[in-house]
């Protein structure tokens, strides 16, 4: 046990101290342009409105509007006491809506930031949300820690449909690109679970009494994330430590999967320069090549779990719970420069610590060398 007269100190482990002083000195690094923030950064959202702008989710219960070029604050939209978990805008981009850990969906006037009518039914954390239009129909979609999944009328606030298929909490939501020709009226919308099981539902408009299909059983536990590429394929982020690319063709198996050190919290696909992006428990922001599957570059900056992304262009935007938003490039010629730096920093490292760079056979030659004197 390590001695300490500090106060937070008392009652720590040897390994706790050193992984707080790990973090502590990692948190001054630049990597990413950090804009820093105050609390825990939960979820992230694209302005529908401004290309250059996101809204992040805090721990404190805020919604905070930031332009990434400059970090600035240019709206704060206030009210919860506790963590917002996710965020999604009406179809028609003029309200934003937020889950709480409170149970309920909060929403405000984007423009004017005033709160607007809050969405009550879960008996548990509310964990994501989608929006969608099917018709005349402006409809608010729910998941919570309670395990339901409830469709609303943004409009009313009138609850239309709870979907209560899982044993376990609904951890995501995303829309099926691959709206039908035969009846643009409804849409299918694919859930996943802290069961590991993954579902489809149908959304029509007028509602109809809706079933579930038969679920995707592809991960061993908690699939943290969906995301659907150009071709209408769904990459998975999941608690099992993998990310996989689950085949439309093959009726949702997996024909991609990508392993990790720990848990795998997010996953997008960036089309034009052929890459898969995943955010990882482990503090890191990996970048794929989705066509040979391998891991081509590491962005390493944050300090604690990276929670989300964002692609915004060429850039994947990721937050952590070490609240900062940090930025990294995607584009081909920077990439090489940045895994060129990295290399060039782990060669550095080698030359001021040889030893460590000894093979095993290395190792046990300068040990019998020891031995020997």
């Amino acid at each position: 046990m390590a001695q300490s007269s500090h106060r937070d100190d008392f009652f720590q482990t040897t390994t706790s101290l050193q992984e707080t002083r790990r973090k502590a000195e990692k948190s001054s690094n630049t990597e990413g342009n950090p804009i820093k923030l105050q609390s825990k950064l939960l979820a992230i959202a694209p302005d529908p409105r401004s290309p250059g702008a996101v809204y992040v989710a805090e721990s404190a219960g805020l919604l905070r509007k930031v332009v990434l070029e400059t970090g600035k604050t240019t709206a704060l939209y206030k009210g919860p006491t506790a963590p917002l978990t996710s965020i999604c805008f009406s179809p028609d981009g003029a309200t934003v809506f937020a889950g709480c850990w409170d149970k309920t969906i909060w929403s405000w006037d984007v423009a004017s930031r005033t709160p607007k009518q809050k969405y009550q039914g879960h008996t548990d954390f509310v964990k994501t949300l989608i929006s969608v239009r099917i018709g005349n129909d402006d409809l608010l979609v729910s998941g919570g820690a309670d395990a339901d999944i409830i469709v609303w009328n943004i409009h009313t606030g009138e609850r239309l449909h709870v979907f209560q298929d899982y044993i376990r909490g609904v951890l995501d939501l995303a829309i099926d690109p691959m709206i039908s020709d035969e009846d643009p009226a409804q849409i299918t919308v694919f859930s996943s679970s802290s069961d590991r099981s993954i579902r489809r539902f149908r959304l029509s408009s007028p509602l109809k009494e809706q079933t579930q299909s038969d679920p995707i059983l592809e991960h061993e536990t908690s699939v943290n994330k969906l995301f659907f590429d150009a071709d209408g394929d769904l990459w998975t982020a999941s608690s099992d430590k993998t990310a996989k690319c689950l085949s439309r063709e093959s009726k949702w198996k997996a024909d991609t999967t990508l392993q990790h050190p720990d848990f795998v919290r997010d996953v997008v696909v960036h089309e034009q320069g052929g890459w898969v992006v995943t955010a990882c428990r482990d503090e890191e922001v990996r970048v794929w090549n989705r066509a040979t599957e391998k891991l081509h570059h590491t962005y390493s900056g944050h300090f604690e779990e990276v929670t989300g992304l964002l692609l915004v262009g060429a850039t994947v935007v990721s937050i952590s719970i070490d609240a900062t938003i940090r930025q990294w490039s995607l584009d081909q010629a920077q990439l090489e420069v940045a895994k060129a730096k990295a290399e060039g920093s782990l060669q550095e490292e080698e030359v001021k610590n040889p030893q460590e760079a000894l093979t095993e056979e290395e190792e046990r030659e300068l040990a019998e060398l020891m031995g020997d004197d």
